[in-house]
């Protein structure tokens, strides 16, 4: 069970890291203060192979409109994506993912909400960007290089997610050879260092999920790992540039209460100091982030 004692240890071995400070920017014209106050990004799925109902949209207007509602209830972004990273869901080719999400890129813009386009196709990034669309959730590593000259072109952001493969839907087993913390600050430090050189300046990173690989189909696996990545957020900082997490489900042990595994894995998530939380669950995770500012002293 994870106790104060664990928290301590892990602490005292990364003080430097724990004290260090991210990057602020803004996008289109909203500045994100990330030093002081985390940002939380709403998430609207257009495949309706997606395993979280109340966020999957069928019609471009039910999107647009769960969009509006998840700005309202406090989304600083909006994240689209048209594909799901199931292992067992439809793959959509390029001119479906566009067809999809270009009519939601530009609704939401119109009514002036950041919108983030979940993708790692370069037709796709490039669409997208042309249709207003201010981040990339790029979730991939085949063609960033690209992709990185879009995002510098059009001023947008870039959300760089930390993938053992060619992309969320080519993975075979997660690496548990080495501390991953390291492996994921070395990846992004080569990534971050072609962005930069591309011209990109906006840019998170994500160390993903993991529920897409095959040796972290076990629950308690994956699980243990999600809580160890969360609570290790913190060294990745040095790198200088905010986290972003999307926050998992657990299913297997939530059940019934599924809802309320987010907000639980978005205090892990703020105490190892995240910057940006992408959720289906809004103003459930904006009221734990809220409460957890408050001071014990």
């Amino acid at each position: 069970m994870l106790n104060l004692e664990q928290l301590a240890e892990l602490l005292e071995k990364n003080r430097e890291a724990a004290s260090a400070r991210v990057r602020e920017f803004s996008i289109g014209s909203k500045k994100f203060r990330f030093n002081s106050q985390p940002a939380v990004m709403g998430v609207v799925n257009l495949s309706a192979d997606s395993w979280y109902r109340e966020s999957v949209c069928l019609s471009a207007e039910a999107a647009i409109e769960r969009g509006a509602v998840l700005a309202a209830q406090g989304a600083g972004i909006v994240d689209i994506g048209a594909e799901s990273t199931l292992a067992h869901a439809a793959r959509a080719n390029d001119q479906l993912q566009k067809l999809k999400l270009l009519p939601v890129i530009k609704g939401l813009r119109a009514k002036k909400i950041l919108v983030s386009v979940e993708t790692y196709s370069p037709r796709v990034a490039r669409a997208s960007l042309e249709a207003g669309a201010n981040v990339l959730n790029l979730t991939g590593n085949a063609g960033t290089k690209e992709i990185f000259k879009l995002t510098s072109a059009h001023d947008a952001a870039v959300i760089i997610c930390y993938v053992q493969g060619k992309n969320v839907r080519e993975v075979a087993d997660f690496d548990f050879s080495a501390d991953p913390i390291g492996l994921m600050r070395d990846y992004f430090s080569r990534q971050i260092e072609i962005a930069q050189r591309c011209g990109v300046e906006k840019i998170f990173i994500d160390p993903g999920l993991g529920f897409y690989y095959r040796n972290l189909q076990d629950s308690a696996v994956r699980v243990r790992h999600q809580m160890n990545i969360f609570l290790n957020t913190f060294r990745l900082r040095a790198l200088g540039f905010p986290v972003c997490h999307a926050l998992p489900h657990a299913f297997e042990f939530f059940q019934d209460e599924v809802r309320c595994a987010e907000p639980f894995f978005a205090v892990l998530a703020a105490l190892g100091k995240t910057n940006l939380f992408r959720t289906h669950e809004v103003p459930r995770v904006r009221a734990v982030l809220e409460t957890m500012k408050l001071s014990l002293r």
